[in-house]
């Protein structure tokens, strides 16, 4: 009797066990399942006119309609002057960029090195070397070529950027960063979320941008950029203009103050603080192709000059206003210098050196500028204010001090007189270092453009079941331990009968 009862007993318990062993073996062989994919890595060296900065990005192997998903890894920046300040100086240039590098060496994975694209990108301040010391521009070029040549990533080239791409990258990477091209959705998909693109303003050391989407016809096809990105055609308008950044447009003043007050005296200078005197060789002002033509003669390089400031707005706006010409236009519209450019229309975002001014007014004057109105007063009161005052407010900021108010002016003049904006659009401009974690420039924009010409990797493969193969599964799985439990209840009851009627 116990015999016969252990029989019933094993049988509902081997059968549920031989039920498990077979949803294992079921799930051994059944269909290729996409594994996550492993990241790629990109890096750009943006070698501007003031310094280099290295960022590493990093996008999923797969990729969205030809275009990397992108993101910042880490930055970088390189101590010491951009590369054209190393012009006549060899081998110094490319040892500045040693220590960034090592860094990316360190950061990356050591299976993605080889796979890794490494590019350098110099703007501006190598456009202007380039104008001036064609063979040290490409000295250093090939200089730091060659020296990054000797990490072990895939180096793809030192190149100067026009101006147009400079500014076209630029604003690349602000719509990328506001999600305007593709944004990650709640359900795990990356979605198309058809919102207005974002104009973008760049204010570097050498040179200033404007891009921004249009409808208008451009009537200067060098204006126009037609780009495609995620599955769409983008025509954008964008314009570089060289010498306008901020350390240049400095020169272009001082060039026009000395051409009016002559070399002999004291300069006046107005939009440096009154309280503010400099003494400066001939050479700082014009040794530069933006200034050289308005050299004065005899011109003696080594000549001293004294500086003086008088921190007078009204007329640090009349002379800012005179590098810049408003006569000839052979367009239905230009900004200035004879530059077309179609009405601003929607959102931009201002960034580099423009919101270091930004933030300069709001922490020196308390003032935030989200006006036409509001920045000439914040304009008025920077200028008015002495050396010591900005030094207080804003320790940090001691090398540059003397400078505020002629950029603060420029900016007054670039935004509301040049490209135009007015109390209806002014208020849409944001003035922006980062969004997110992620620096704004045009190297992200690079990168982005850059990624849709990499191979996009295999996906990795497993065996797995197909996601409506487990309903089917549990329910195979309830019904074997419903039997079993069955079974076993029925033992049990027959256990206990034959408990109850033992003698």
């Amino acid at each position: 009797m116990a015999a016969q009862q252990r029989c019933w007993l094993l049988a509902p318990v081997t059968v549920l066990l031989l039920g498990i062993v077979g949803i294992f073996l079921l799930a051994i062989n059944i269909e290729d399942v996409k594994e996550p994919p492993q990241y790629m890595y990109g890096i750009v060296l943006d070698a501007g006119s003031s310094h280099t900065a290295m960022f590493i990005y990093k996008w999923p192997a797969d990729k969205q309609n030809g275009t990397g998903i992108v993101s910042q890894h880490s930055e970088c920046h390189v101590e010491g002057g951009g590369i054209s300040s190393y012009a006549g100086s060899r081998g110094k240039a490319a040892h500045s960029l040693n220590k960034c590098m090592e860094k990316a060496v360190q950061e990356i994975p050591k299976a993605r090195h080889q796979l890794t694209p490494l590019y350098l990108g110099a703007t501006a301040g190598m456009r202007l070397l380039k104008i001036s010391q064609s063979k040290e521009s490409d000295e250093i070029l090939q200089e730091v070529a060659n020296k990054l040549k000797e990490y072990p990533f895939n180096f793809k080239g030192a190149t100067i950027l026009t101006g147009q791409e400079e500014g076209a990258y630029g604003w690349v990477t602000v719509n990328y960063l506001l999600e305007n091209f593709v944004k990650y959705g709640f359900i795990g998909r990356w979605l198309a979320p058809g919102r207005e693109t974002v104009g973008a303003l760049d204010f570097g050391g050498a040179s200033t941008q404007i891009t921004f989407e249009t409808k208008a016809h451009v009537e200067d096809k060098d204006n126009l950029k037609i780009l495609q990105l995620y599955g769409r055609n983008y025509s954008i308008y964008t314009q570089s203009f060289l010498c306008y950044g901020r350390d240049q447009m400095l020169r272009l003043l001082l060039a026009h103050l000395v051409k009016t007050q002559g070399s002999e005296g004291p300069i006046i200078n107005p939009c440096y603080p009154l309280d503010y005197d400099v003494s400066m060789q001939l050479d700082a002002i014009f040794n530069s192709p933006c200034t050289e033509a308005t050299r004065p003669s005899p011109y003696k390089a080594e000549k001293e000059l004294q500086i003086k400031g008088s921190g007078n707005y009204n007329h640090c706006l009349g002379n800012m206003s005179t590098i810049f010409s408003f006569d000839n236009c052979s367009y239905s519209k230009c900004s200035f210098n004879g530059v077309f450019q179609p009405n601003v229309d929607g959102k931009f975002m201002a960034f580099s050196a423009f919101y270091y001014i930004y933030n300069f007014l709001q922490r020196t004057t308390g003032i935030t500028v989200t006006s036409p109105n509001i920045l000439e007063e914040a304009a008025i009161r920077v200028c008015n204010m002495s050396l010591e005052e900005m030094l207080k407010k804003a320790p940090d900021q001691q090398p540059r001090l003397q400078d505020y108010c002629a950029a603060t002016v420029f900016m007054r003049v670039l935004l509301l007189r040049s490209y135009g904006f007015d109390n209806i659009t002014f208020p849409k401009i944001s003035f922006q270092r980062q969004a997110g974690d992620t620096s704004v420039g045009w190297a992200l924009g690079y990168m982005l453009s850059l990624s849709s010409l990499l191979p996009s990797e295999s996906l990795a493969l497993r065996k797995a079941l197909r996601p409506g193969a487990w309903t089917a599964l549990l329910l195979l799985f309830i019904i074997l331990l419903f039997g079993a439990l069955v079974s076993i209840f029925i033992v049990m009851l027959r256990k206990k009968k034959g408990s109850v009627g033992m003698p």
